[in-house]
């Protein structure tokens, strides 16, 4: 079981030398956003933002609005030195306790997803983010079995490790539908809209 306080601890850690790690794929990502419907004019939330990875993405791409979280201190204030001069803003806390004002029109999870405790019931919480028809995309820019292969190691205590995409399909049924399904050795994604108003969702 993972415990939220190690996975703040283990981000917070890692946080400074983040981005000078980081290894972008431009065109993975971009086929990413587009699956997961960022365009110009709508309101993104950035679930798990860390150090403001998608941040040049969501300006360059014209979105409305961007309400990007992440449960690590040290990742926020990153993100949020990254944000200044931009429609994006950063909140440090829990997504999944957080009471919002709005509903979104895109919800993403990028390369975070094996992070949380309770993928079932983060998938709960985050279709009740969204607008009738608003999108969830859980994506990593690699494949899911570099993705595991790298959790194995620092970040073992911290992963629940990447489940197959269409394990993740059935987790996302009840609330949405499924449109997208990849997992080869460029990318993993799942993604899918609102089927229904979720009212009985609470924000």
């Amino acid at each position: 079981m993972i415990e939220k306080n190690e996975v703040i601890a283990f981000f917070d850690l890692c946080a400074p030398q983040w981005d000078a790690q980081l290894v972008r794929n431009d065109a993975v990502i971009d086929r990413i956003l587009d699956n997961g419907g960022i365009q110009s004019g709508c309101h993104v939330l950035d679930v798990a933002c860390g150090t403001g990875v998608l941040f040049p993405d969501y300006v360059k791409r014209d979105v409305a609005s961007v309400t990007a979280v992440d449960i690590s201190t040290q990742m926020a204030e990153i993100a949020r030195r990254k944000s200044q001069g931009t429609q994006i803003q950063v909140l440090c806390g829990d997504v999944e306790r957080i009471s919002f004002d709005r509903r979104f029109d895109c919800c993403m999870v990028y390369n975070a997803f094996p992070h949380f405790p309770d993928p079932e019931g983060l998938i709960r919480v985050l279709a009740g983010t969204l607008k009738p028809g608003g999108r969830l995309s859980i994506a990593h820019g690699m494949s899911r079995d570099k993705i595991n292969a790298h959790h194995k190691g620092a970040a073992n205590k911290v992963s629940l490790g990447l489940m197959e995409a269409q394990e993740l399909a059935k987790l996302f049924a009840p609330y949405f539908q499924v449109d997208v399904v990849i997992s080869d050795e460029r990318m993993y994604q799942v993604a899918g809209k609102c089927a229904r108003q979720n009212e009985n969702l609470s924000l």
